[in-house]
């Protein structure tokens, strides 16, 4: 649709592509980033008068609130948009649930649902008293089409809906992320890992869902499964997308240092991350202070990708380091405390005293850092003469 029809022409261009079933144009005409959005000719003083007596139901409500909605972002009127694309997406709800064994309204679905999504984040950006609020709304929309999609049993697997679902449940995790709403997550994931459909459904999104996942498996803790998700999304994601990839690595960098794997150079180089080089020779080195110092100096790189608490966390593997040069140094199973004492101060803990350091040392032992016990009487710690200091990657 060219920027400069008429309004019967653009209806006519419509009504057309839905009476063939061609989704993908008609996703196009209904989309708020297409250039049909730039014609003045669809900003109407009338349009409801307009379209109804030109236009078959239910395609009519969809054009209404399609074109109030493009009327009211030209007019930088966000929460009104945000309201007339909410619509728009109720009425695509009832166009799928009529339409009983075809598929070829998806893609129309996907696009109103994006579009919502970026509306509602204007919105959000415009009204910042609204909290999230808006965003949440949002999600309840996209909510109704997910439900939609998965109740969709009775189509051949070629036809079934169900294909949908990838796309809309990547649309909710960016809405939850974006609230900051993680445990809205787990039925959600929870459907798609139980789906026929699950690596069957297009390789763009399931990067965009492993990213996401491996986000939250990271939030929770559960690094083995965050190392799996983010390594698939970064081995399939385009090697010319160098942005995504720079992301994916943002959270997999850490993840993989927990784990005890240090990137090298190059790789942080090539994507513009060395705000992690320094972070990975303290860590190496069990330099406590130099990861103060790191952590001071790219502090605001780590808070706003979500990711400080995650690098404090390599402190403890700092310590199990430095331990573990002390335990190579010392070549004995019975270490005296004073002897990592000294090494912590050597490292930059200066006040650090025996208690303190018998603290840090019980910790590595509890968390299987260090294999052995402490033996209060002796003022020594006592490892295994085998595997002392078990690989990091054996310990998730």
């Amino acid at each position: 649709m060219s920027s400069t029809g008429s309004l019967n022409q653009y209806i006519q261009l419509i009504e057309r592509m839905y009476r063939t079933s061609q989704g993908n144009f008609l996703a196009r005409l209904l989309s708020l980033r297409d250039e049909h959005v730039g014609n003045r000719n669809l900003r109407s003083s009338d349009i409801a008068t307009l379209v109804e007596g030109n236009c078959v139901a239910p395609l009519d409500e969809i054009v209404i609130s399609h074109l109030l909605c493009v009327k009211s972002l030209y007019l930088r009127d966000f929460m009104e948009a945000f309201e007339h694309q909410s619509a728009c997406v109720a009425c695509v709800v009832k166009l799928l649930q009529n339409q009983k064994e075809v598929n070829w309204g998806l893609p129309v679905m996907y696009t109103v649902c994006l579009d919502l999504r970026l509306v509602a984040q204007k919105a959000e950006a415009t009204y910042l008293q609204s909290n999230g609020k808006i965003l949440e709304k949002a999600a309840e929309s996209l909510l109704a089409c997910f439900r939609v999609c998965a109740a969709d049993n009775r189509s051949s697997d070629a036809d079934t809906k169900r294909l949908g679902m990838l796309t809309l449940v990547n649309q909710l995790l960016k809405v939850y992320f974006r609230i900051n709403k993680l445990h809205l997550c787990k039925p959600l994931i929870r459907a798609i890992d139980s789906s026929p459909f699950k690596d069957q459904f297009p390789l763009a999104q399931q990067i965009t869902y492993r990213y996401f996942v491996g986000r939250k498996a990271m939030f929770d803790s559960d690094y083995r499964s965050a190392d799996d998700y983010l390594s698939f999304a970064f081995h399939n994601c385009h090697r010319q997308s160098i942005k995504n990839k720079r992301l994916i690595l943002t959270y997999l960098v850490p993840v993989k240092m927990l784990l005890g794997f240090m990137p090298s150079i190059q790789l942080l180089q090539k994507y513009d991350l060395m705000q992690f080089w320094d972070l990975v020779s303290a860590v190496k080195k069990g330099d406590l202070r130099g990861i103060d110092q790191v952590m001071e100096e790219h502090e605001s790189f780590f808070i706003s990708a979500g990711i400080y608490l995650i690098v404090e966390k390599l402190k403890i593997t700092a310590y199990r380091n430095l331990f573990r040069k002390v335990y190579l140094a010392e070549n004995s199973h019975q270490i005296e405390i004073a002897s990592f004492q000294a090494a912590l101060q050597l490292m930059g803990h200066d006040d650090v005293d025996a208690d303190e350091t018998q603290c840090i040392v019980a910790n590595l032992i509890y968390d299987g850092k260090i294999k052995g016990y402490i033996s209060y009487q002796h003022k020594k710690v006592v490892v295994s003469k085998q595997n002392a200091f078990p690989p990091l990657s054996s310990l998730y």
